[in-house]
């Protein structure tokens, strides 16, 4: 068991450090992830200046690669929609609206001219055996400019993930001079899609963004979607709409794609409804807003780190410098080999050491001869490097006619021109930032117009729930018969015009009151409703309750009256503002002004049979606990309430299923 266990668990770390490091999570240097850079290795190596069969680079990729071609087509897909390296020719699909490209051996591709200039540098890139040993391939491009940045990227490994947002080239391009000059930089991410992105948690690439299509409302029985949030195709969008739609939200009347080389949907309203009050409905019910959550998880020598983007940024700010120092030492030992060269033809024909060797019988005398003609030279001519076997080799391979048609002056001219070169490469060095700057400036003249554009526009965004923009548009009804509450409910009036997601505040004839979410369908019991709204705290707990109800003491109809506040309930949890088994509510009122007109019993011996008494005249409870006062001593006969503006108008307020002050 012991054994089984240990060979699980290597050969999960085995899998799991496989797919980090070989399969999903780009690296920082180059970007890519290992089927990118093998797609774009044997790119370089096919490139002709024409385009080429993608089939046929996919065969091509596949001496590299392990796994099958469908990858390698995908992911060559996915670089010419990126944009910024690979050109393609043909039907690539569409990333608006979703559809997939033709196969691949209708379509071509070839490198842009800056994916070389970024990325194509042999003679410094480190190269590896591939999965079969029969070829190699470059462990890493050392590539110039942070790509992972400009192109983004996708990856799901064992335990982790990355998403990096794409970012606008020239913004990439222009953040990165400015650290390599140590000015500051902000950078943001840019979509291909456009739309309205608020980043104001983006956090440096570690938080989050908010996306947003672009609508145009210039219409108000119709909202055209122009540009579409990222990685949201126009089918989805429509999808997500005609199920909001479905479910009440929308009031949608058609929808029409008209989607190709850009977005274009257009939604028709219901008549009565306007496009100006669907805005921000369609934003919170639709996959017309979205957030998108970052993780700049990338590999960084050779491990998996979360980096950030300003991080990445002042990464290849550095790296670039590296990697054009490297290339500047190249290009110099190349330019001074040519000068040894030419300097030592010039000695060999000039000083006539050709001569030397001609009446030579062994190799062993040739080399010696050639080596005691140099001797004068090697200190002033050759900078005190000896004449190596490698030398002598390239001189004897000097043809006859060559050496008799040397020409001096040419040679003198060569030399001339070469030390030039090796004088502008050290001044390079000496001021390699600038180097830099400028070739950061000359990768941006090589870029497309359309990639130095900003598409999407930066706002800030108020996020909208469901809840907070779903309409009131269904009956909530109460059928006493039944007892029941709710919006299937099809005896009674109506109510509330309610929402999903609203709560309702109700109370009841015998006092009980009860705050409960909307549903199709709950049964609350036949007693009858007093009074009903919206359970909402900053409506229900600043008004002022009113209730008068009749308590059978000793089978008298004695009245208590009480004034109290709600501040404060649990949902689905019943209380009552009156207690006792025989207590019943006669009245209820949210007016502070009102009046209370009694008649007594006659015949008990009552000698005033009418009495008027004032809200105002009573204390108010913080909470409905408390049996209240009592509102007179004598037994009722009858019992109004009435709002008196004045001496000369009076109005009798009956009981009412909503505040008096609203249906006034």
């Amino acid at each position: 068991m012991a054994r089984a266990e240990k060979l699980y668990r290597d050969y999960f770390l085995e899998y799991a450090s496989y797919t980090i490091k070989d399969r999903a999570i780009p690296d920082l240097i180059d970007g890519c992830k290992p089927v990118q850079r093998r797609i774009l290795h044997s790119m370089i190596t096919l490139d002709d200046g024409r385009f080429n069969k993608v089939a046929g680079i996919v065969g091509d990729t596949m001496k590299y690669h392990p796994h099958g071609d469908a990858s390698i087509e995908g992911a060559l897909v996915t670089l010419v929609n990126a944009g910024l390296l690979i050109e393609g020719q043909g039907n690539f699909g569409n990333i608006l609206t979703g559809d997939d490209a033709a196969a691949s051996r209708y379509i071509e591709a070839r490198l842009k001219p800056i994916a070389k200039k970024i990325l194509y540098s042999p003679e410094i890139t480190e190269y590896v055996e591939s999965y079969d040993g029969r070829n190699t391939e470059p462990r890493v491009f050392p590539a110039k400019v942070p790509i992972v940045l400009i192109q983004g990227a996708v990856g799901l490994a064992v335990g982790m993930s990355t998403k990096i947002l794409p970012h606008n080239a020239k913004e990439v391009l222009e953040a990165q001079k400015k650290a390599l000059i140590g000015e500051p930089f902000t950078l943001y991410p840019d979509f291909p899609t456009g739309g309205i992105v608020d980043v104001s948690d983006y956090n440096d690439g570690t938080g989050k963004v908010t996306v947003r299509a672009k609508l145009n409302i210039s219409d108000p029985k119709k909202i055209v979607v122009e540009e579409l949030p990222f990685e949201v195709t126009s089918s989805a969008l429509i999808e997500s709409i005609e199920k909001a739609n479905k479910n009440g939200q929308l009031k949608i009347a058609q929808i029409n794609d008209f989607t190709s080389e850009s977005a274009n949907i257009e939604i028709v309203f219901q008549r009565g409804t306007y496009s100006k009050d669907m805005v921000d409905v369609l934003y919170a019910t639709t996959d017309c807003q979205k957030k998108i959550s970052v993780n700049p998880l990338v590999l960084q020598d050779g491990l998996p780190r979360i980096v950030k983007i300003s991080d990445m940024i002042k990464f290849h700010a550095n790296h670039l410098v590296d990697v054009l120092r490297m290339e500047l030492d190249v290009e110099l030992g190349h330019l001074r080999e040519r000068l040894r060269a030419r300097t030592m033809e010039r000695i060999f024909i000039e000083e006539r050491i050709y001569k030397k060797i001609e009446n030579k019988t062994s190799e062993e005398a040739v080399k010696k001869a050639i080596l005691t003609g140099f001797v004068p030279f090697v200190k002033t001519e050759l900078g005190g490097e000896k004449v190596t076997d490698d030398d002598i080799e390239r001189l004897l391979k000097i043809p006859i006619r060559r050496i008799s048609l040397f020409d001096i002056e040419k040679n003198k001219k060569d030399i001339s021109e070469i030390e030039g070169d090796i004088a502008s490469l050290e001044f390079k060095k000496e001021h390699i930032v600038d180097y830099a700057y400028d070739y950061i400036s000359e990768l941006e003249g090589l870029l497309d117009k359309g990639d130095t554009k900003r598409k999407s526009k930066i706002d800030l965004i108020e996020v909208l729930s469901v809840k907070d923009v779903a309409q009131r548009n269904m009956d909530l009804r109460y059928d006493p018969e039944t007892g029941y509450l709710g919006t299937s409910v099809r005896a009674g009036d109506s109510l509330l015009k309610v929402s999903p997601f609203d709560k309702v505040f109700y109370m009841k004839n015998n006092g009980e009151y009860r705050v409960i979410p909307v549903s199709d369908k709950t049964f609350i019991g036949k007693e009858g409703i007093f009074y009903i709204n919206y359970g909402e705290k900053d409506l229900i707990s600043k008004e002022i309750f009113t209730v008068i109800y009749r308590d059978k003491i000793r089978e008298k109809n004695i009245y208590m009256i009480k004034r109290f506040q709600i501040p404060s309930w649990s949902m689905d949890k019943s209380y009552y503002v009156v207690t006792g088994e025989k207590a019943k509510v006669k009245k209820m009122s949210l007016y502070e002004d009102a009046r209370i007109f009694v008649k007594y019993k006659s015949g008990l011996g009552y000698k005033i049979l009418e009495e008027e008494f004032r809200f105002a005249d009573f204390d108010i409870y913080k909470t409905p606990s408390g049996k209240g006062k009592q509102l007179a001593s004598k037994e009722l006969e009858s019992l109004k309430l009435r709002q008196t503006k004045d001496k000369a108008t009076t109005k009798d307020l009956e009981p009412t299923l909503f505040d008096e002050r609203e249906k006034k």
